[in-house]
């Protein structure tokens, strides 16, 4: 008799020792076998392609647009430019038509100073008298206002500034001077009030 324990399967299936089908057939290859060939994009282009590749009409759109903005950024700085400029003209301008108001109404004060002067030279302004209280008063008004009296005996005569109205041949004299003020000149910052009438001093011949 044959012992059950003493027979051998029938089978097909390979037993423990047995190799089974290959398990790596499929798998990725090891990193350290990677290609070092760099590969191309989705399009199938290299960075040297791309590089060389003619700029696209949407670039060269983009690049004239940067173009236009700065052309534009320049016009805007000029035009500040010129928005600078008119301002300062238009404050000059205003300056001056205050000087002019101003020195119009300065005008009706000079016949009064000229009077004062006038007393002065006289000797009628005493100190201490309602006189001269009253001259002083004057004068500080036309000093806040910012009236400036000029022409004084000695100074180099100016046609712009000073009037002259008469000359006087006076040996020695190198130059034209003043000689003698007649009527002081007066002026409100740039705003001539009136020159200075004078008589000169001019070389003899």
């Amino acid at each position: 008799m044959v012992d059950k324990d003493d027979e051998q399967p029938t089978g097909s299936g390979a037993g423990p020792d047995e190799t089974g089908p290959e398990e790596n057939s499929s798998g990725p290859a090891p990193s350290g076998e990677q290609s070092e060939t760099p590969a191309p994009d989705a399009e199938g282009l290299t960075i040297d392609d791309i590089l060389g590749a003619e700029q696209t009409p949407e670039a060269a759109a983009e690049g004239a647009g940067s173009e236009k903005e700065a052309s534009l950024l320049i016009d805007l700085k000029r035009l500040q430019a010129e928005y600078a400029n008119y301002r300062r003209r238009t404050e000059e301008q205003r300056e001056r038509e205050i000087e002019r108001a101003k020195g119009e109404a300065v005008k009706g004060l000079l016949p009064v100073m000229d009077d004062l002067d006038r007393a002065a030279k006289h000797g009628d302004l005493v100190e201490g008298s309602p006189l001269a209280a009253i001259g002083e008063k004057v004068r500080a008004v036309a000093e806040r206002l910012g009236v400036v009296s000029y022409g004084a005996v000695g100074e180099v005569f100016d046609p712009q500034q000073h009037e002259a109205i008469f000359q006087a041949p006076t040996p020695g004299a190198t130059e034209t001077t003043i000689l003698e003020v007649v009527e002081v000149g007066y002026r409100l910052g740039s705003v001539e009030l009136r020159p200075a009438k004078v008589v000169v001093a001019v070389p003899a011949e």
